[in-house]
């Protein structure tokens, strides 16, 4: 298999455990290069444990896990070289303006032109005529475009978006749908983690569901829908959606939690 058809994140047996809580039980799933894979779950499912482990930021009980073709363990240094990780919050500076944060980023990556890298990103995140502001001016939306064009800086091949619209209005998580949309239209493979189900139906080429440290289901939109059987509504044939297929396979809490969510929102 060839560095380009090879996946472009590879997981296998997945485990991490604190004690005698076990957050992550055996996980497996390929992300393809160039695709957005959501990892959807509800709060405490272990998906953040798990884009710590691909990051190298944490370290796997067992299993193995393979980022740009690099171990997370023994080439770590490559692993980090290769991704680029966008937190729940975003990380940027409100005292600067949001050109400054960009310029800052670039020179402490030690690249050329770091004023050219920043208008460049200024404009591909619709942020040029705010580019001058400080950014304690930003809208949330704003706040987290800023935050994943700043992670873009030096051009990652692989970035992990760990619940990129926390707490966005609907408005700021459409703009940020864009932004993540346009990431994977310029080759850019996205593992994105949600507990937002029409953010993975909107976004992901390919959705895994994460409940207590397994993974249920792993496909295509369109195959997970296949997982339950259409129902008919005054001889209307309706077809299941995400949410169905994700509540018909976690129950209980899972589901609690996925429809407490949604009233929230």
């Amino acid at each position: 298999m060839t560095t380009q058809s090879a996946p472009a994140i590879r997981v296998q047996g997945l485990r991490k455990s604190y004690k005698e809580l076990h957050v992550l039980r055996g996980v497996d799933f390929d992300v393809a290069r160039g695709s957005i894979f959501a990892l959807l779950g509800s709060n405490g499912a272990g998906k953040t444990t798990a884009v710590k482990i691909l990051s190298t930021l944490l370290r796997a009980d067992a299993g193995t896990a393979l980022v740009n073709g690099f171990d997370v363990t023994g080439q770590a240094a490559d692993v980090r070289e290769s991704i680029s990780l966008t937190g729940q919050f975003a990380a940027v500076d409100e005292i600067l303006s949001g050109r400054e944060n960009l310029v800052l980023v670039a020179r402490l990556r030690h690249l050329k032109e770091p004023g050219r890298i920043a208008d460049g990103l200024l404009a591909r995140f619709s942020l040029t005529e705010a580019g001058g502001r400080k950014v304690a001016t930003y809208s949330g939306g704003m706040r987290r475009r800023l935050d994943i064009a700043m992670s873009l800086i030096g051009d990652p091949p692989v970035i992990f978006l760990d619940e990129p619209t926390t707490g966005l209005d609907p408005e700021a998580r459409l703009e940020v749908w864009k932004a993540v949309r346009e990431l994977a239209g310029r080759g850019t493979t996205v593992l994105l983690t949600t507990q937002y189900l029409d953010e993975a139906e909107q976004l992901a080429d390919r959705i895994a569901i994460l409940h207590e440290g397994r993974i249920l289901v792993n496909g295509t939109l369109g195959e997970l829908k296949q997982l339950l059987p259409p129902a008919k509504v005054e001889y209307v044939e309706k077809q299941p959606t995400l949410e169905d297929v994700f509540l018909a396979l976690v129950g209980g809490d899972g589901a609690k939690a996925a429809r407490t969510s949604e009233e929230e929102r």
